[in-house]
């Protein structure tokens, strides 16, 4: 996993991600990873907008967002 946030963030793709919180909530969030470091990265959330920190081992899974699903939005 920390593989695809690591070139996600080299290539500085927007990315669907379904997240764990630490209460066991699962949301699914749009996010562009700004800065990764050790266990956690930090990225923008178009959910709440703004900025927030992710646990790597909390990510249940990314998608990158095509170039077509940018311009529905």
């Amino acid at each position: 996993m920390k593989a695809q946030i690591l070139k996600a963030f080299k290539h500085q793709q927007l990315i669907d991600m379904m997240y764990m919180a630490n209460d066991g909530s699962i949301s699914k969030r749009r996010i562009k990873i700004l800065k990764v470091s050790g266990d956690t990265f930090q990225a923008y959330c178009f959910l709440r907008n703004k900025k927030r920190t992710f646990k790597v081992e909390n990510v249940l899974s990314l998608i990158p967002v095509t170039q077509k699903e940018r311009l529905i939005i």
